[in-house]
């Protein structure tokens, strides 16, 4: 399916954001915790590479169907998992190039802004305010620690809600469950290719325009 970003309201009343592959790169405290987790529990460790298909989704299906943890260690893997990253992973995420610009260019034009990620919210939280970005954004949806398997779709779900329901809000991810969770709200997708998804998987979702820099999406936006 090729894009096709005569979709996108210009401008929007609202622009939602993914937060792994798509403000940050989250690929190094990702793989070394997920690694850490499933040695401590004595399960096999991947090549970081091999991992990088699996950030974007809910962990615990993940877990479960693609890295076959025994249910039984399911929540072992989880909790040291979640210690790792909180302990150290913050310190190893980087914002993408240009992002930060983007973010406070769009805060400064008044469109509200949201992060609506699968990131537990326990560690989203931290990560933006030791970024500096959590002010730039007017909510924060995220799964909380107790949640299993949040669709991306339900997590739209509280974003809008805290945005107010808007009537054409626009969504920014890497993976196809950007777009298939904002499209089960009627809301297209930039697709962004410096994340984990690539162009392939975002065309074939249907996203409703590609970018190769974060300087590209103002335009697109009419803002």
């Amino acid at each position: 399916m090729s894009p096709t970003p005569d979709a996108l309201p210009q401008p929007p009343d609202a622009v939602l954001f993914d937060l792994d592959g798509t403000i940050v790169d989250s690929r190094v405290p990702y793989t070394r915790s997920l690694n850490h987790a499933l040695a401590m529990v004595g399960l096999p460790t991947h090549a970081p590479e091999d991992l990088y298909q699996y950030l974007g989704p809910p962990i615990h299906d993940t877990l479960l169907r693609s890295l076959e943890v025994p249910p039984e260690l399911l929540d072992q893997v989880i909790t040291v998992y979640r210690e790792r990253y909180e302990r150290l992973g913050l310190a190893e995420t980087t914002v993408f190039d240009g992002m930060e610009e983007l973010l406070r260019g769009l805060h400064g034009s008044g469109v509200p802004l949201a992060v609506a990620t699968s990131k537990v919210m326990s560690t989203v939280v931290p990560l933006l305010e030791l970024l500096g970005l959590r002010d730039l954004f007017d909510v924060v949806a995220a799964p909380l620690p107790e949640t299993i398997n949040e669709s991306k779709a339900e997590t739209i779900t509280t974003a809008l809600a805290g945005l107010g329901g808007p009537r054409a809000a626009v969504m920014i991810g890497d993976r196809f469950y950007d777009v298939d969770g904002a499209r089960e709200h009627g809301i297209p997708t930039i697709g962004v290719l410096w994340g984990v998804g690539g162009e392939r998987e975002l065309r074939e979702a249907g996203a409703a325009a590609l970018v190769g820099s974060a300087g590209e999406i103002p335009g697109l936006l009419g803002l």
